[in-house]
């Protein structure tokens, strides 16, 4: 089995819109237009290939967003500075492969580079102890709930403090050039185009 972690493609969209649609209430559904806001905006947009097949992708957000997503508006208004994990979805025959920590690790070494904080939510109505041990056991920490708008499910809000953006703000983003070492690894993404358009999906 080949697995490689790597950002979303343009023809990708609809398998991956498939994907997420596919999961049922255990996330929110998306439409076309909200996908292709994503592909647009998301500083974090990747996909899991298993030889040559996606089997899952996540989404993240910084604080800057365009976003209306209640959830995501919430850490806003509370926090100055954060990547926000706006969804995480296995396909059914890869699930308890250890895909899920795998995008976990991924997001957290892009996150700890720029932010002190990664956030999320998980869906408490129904809840799901799975999702709430994987987060309780991976560093989260509950800081709020609230009873998302529009949609009438309660959720649970939570963070995890990256200790090593401190080493990274103070060796790089206040020195010298004030920019990441000019790496492959350390680069945002190539597709990202600025626009103002807010969206108001149903997304996390």
């Amino acid at each position: 089995m080949t697995l490689v972690i790597r950002d979303v493609r343009e023809h990708e969209l609809d398998s991956v819109l498939a994907l997420n649609n596919a999961v049922g209430p255990r996330i929110l559904a998306l439409d076309a237009t909200s996908m292709r806001w994503f592909f647009n905006c998301a500083l974090y947009f990747r996909v899991a290939e298993i030889d040559g097949v996606i089997a899952g992708f996540l989404i993240a957000l910084r604080e800057t967003s365009s976003y209306a997503s209640p959830n995501f508006l919430w850490f806003r208004e509370r926090y100055p500075e954060f990547v926000y994990i706006d969804r995480i979805v296995i396909a059914e025959p890869y699930r308890g492969l250890g895909l899920g920590r795998v995008f976990y690790c991924d997001v957290t070494s892009y996150a700890e580079l720029r932010v002190p904080l990664l956030t999320c939510e998980v869906f408490l109505e129904p809840r799901d102890d799975v999702a709430v041990l994987f987060h309780g056991t991976y560093g989260f920490q509950e800081v709020g709930q609230q009873m998302m708008e529009g949609v009438g499910r309660h959720v649970s809000l939570l963070a995890k403090s990256l200790c090593s953006f401190e080493f990274v703000r103070d060796t790089y983003l206040k020195s010298g050039s004030g920019e990441l070492p000019d790496q492959p690894w350390l680069a945002e993404r190539a597709e990202i185009r600025a626009t103002p358009r807010i969206v108001r999906a149903s997304a996390g």
